[in-house]
């Protein structure tokens, strides 16, 4: 495989991760409707966890914008909802592999109405989740328990061969997820609480010998830097002012993290160039019946075929490239058929937007086959597969970058394991996004656009936030223990 070694083709590579990759919070009008089924960020990246170097690690965050102090109920996935994590390896745009979590959730306690107290002699049901402090081996307390299964899907994720995932230790096909982190009195550990739910877990239709790796599913502190609120408000900020001038709003949220380490073996899938493109999304059944008389935790009817209703590879697609009327039919798309929103790439209106609140002048190469290249195609010695759609693209045979040693800013800061190949919690991308908007591609000697298509294009656009690598744990899952209620 070939090593990006020329300056140029470092800067072309900074650019396009940074355009493609950032955070996916609300980004389009149905699924802020359906919060446990939106992604908010998605992670691939050869895992760098000492001792792993022969795995990917995939991370899937779903239900946006968690309030830590958001009970009684907080923030649990969808038992009617089908995650999925999705893997080309032949350069098609088409899934070769899937892997599917299901969930359920019951009451605690010994009957169907979950934890009761004698009150006056009768036997009440409690009106919380949990009524005292929880351990990993003590549970008595907790009132509401989530679990999941996990399937491996060989080919079409609707037509292809299922093999149930099953726990390493035990060989049950289904797995504890944590609750989530209400607080101190209820936690007096929740970091060493929440490590005794990652499972090892044999995945059933993986080569043997390649077939093993490790699961988690929970709580998370958000893993995405962003000036949030100010960049939407017609981008309020100094974009040529210093890093970390600015709030991360997201600094106090949390996430659910769906995170799963497969073996290299196991993705490729025997292909010869070790590339493959990485997206989640979620679906629902088409029919939803609301139950008017509800009973316990259910309160509606789903049937009908899967709909998808979230999609999420390199998220910042939909949130500023996509025009209103289509970002419901983009997250519901699949990444073989990203032609039809071609238009939105070529004759983006993001940088005339910047130019009308900024007064500096938009690139004028139309079509913009710089972006093109960004969105669509991956880059030439780094992880281009042939294919055309949105996608995250990983190089499997390019080694992971120790934590310590990474660059935040991946191939352009010398570390050819960062985006965009493929992207790691720590990578920095929303500098570059707005770089790359502006022209940054045509200031390269590329061939996809000439220095004076963008007078701006060399701009240090920043959004005031940064992310970094120390900011996160150096073991699977690797994001951070979620922030608690009190």
């Amino acid at each position: 495989m070939k090593i990006i070694t020329t300056l140029s083709t470092a800067a072309f590579a900074l650019a396009i991760a940074g355009t493609s990759q950032a955070s996916s919070h609300r980004e389009a009008p149905f699924v802020t409707e359906l919060p446990k089924a939106d992604a908010t960020d998605f992670y691939a990246f050869r895992s760098y966890e000492p001792g792993r170097a022969d795995y990917v690690t995939l991370i899937a965050n779903y239900n946006p914008l968690q309030d830590p102090y958001g009970g009684p109920n907080y923030f649990s996935l969808s038992r009617d909802a089908l995650y999925e994590i999705h893997v080309d390896n032949n350069g098609d745009a088409v899934e070769d592999l899937t892997f599917q979590f299901r969930f359920t959730d019951t009451l605690g306690g010994a009957n169907a109405a979950g934890i009761t107290l004698n009150v006056g002699g009768k036997d009440i049901a409690v009106p919380l989740k949990n009524v005292g402090g929880v351990t990993a081996a003590d549970t008595s307390a907790l009132n509401y328990h989530e679990s999941y299964t996990l399937t491996t899907v060989a080919g079409d994720r609707r037509k292809g061969t299922k093999h149930a995932a099953s726990n390493t230790a035990g060989g049950s096909s289904v797995f504890a997820k944590p609750y989530d982190n209400v607080g101190s009195k209820t936690f007096a550990n929740y970091a060493s609480y929440a490590g005794n739910f990652v499972h090892s877990v044999k995945l059933a239709g993986c080569p043997a010998g390649s077939d093993v790796g490790r699961v988690f599913v929970g709580q998370r502190k958000d893993s995405f830097a962003v000036n949030l609120g100010e960049i939407f408000d017609l981008v309020n900020t100094n974009p040529l002012g210093p890093v970390n001038a600015e709030t991360d709003d997201l600094a106090d949220k949390n996430v659910t993290t769906l995170a799963l380490e497969v073996p290299i073996t196991c993705l490729t899938g025997g292909n010869t160039n070790g590339i493959i493109g990485t997206w989640t999304t979620a679906s629902m059944p088409q029919v939803r019946v609301l139950d008017p008389t509800p009973k316990a935790l259910s309160a509606q009817v789903n049937s009908g075929a899967w709909t998808q209703v979230s999609r999420l590879g390199m998220p910042l697609v939909n949130e500023v490239v996509i025009g209103l009327p289509d970002k419901n039919l983009f997250n519901s798309s699949e990444p073989k058929d990203d032609g039809q929103f071609i238009d939105y790439v070529t004759n983006p209106t993001l940088p005339a937007l910047v130019e009308a609140l900024f007064g500096v002048a938009a690139p004028t190469n139309f079509p913009r086959n710089d972006l093109v290249a960004a969105f669509l195609t991956g880059i030439d010695g780094v992880n281009k597969d042939g294919s055309v759609g949105e996608m995250i693209r990983l190089n499997t045979g390019i080694a992971a970058t120790a934590k310590a040693a990474q660059s935040n800013f991946g191939v352009a800061g010398g570390d050819n394991a960062g985006f965009p190949n493929g992207r790691r919690p720590g990578d920095d991308v929303v500098d570059a996004e707005l770089r790359v908007a502006m022209g940054l591609l045509c200031h390269l000697n590329l061939g996809l656009c000439d220095p004076a298509d963008a007078p701006v294009g060399t701009a240090a656009i920043t959004d005031g936030v940064e992310q970094r690598p120390d900011q996160f744990d150096n073991a699977f899952p690797y994001l951070t223990t979620p922030i608690g209620g009190s």
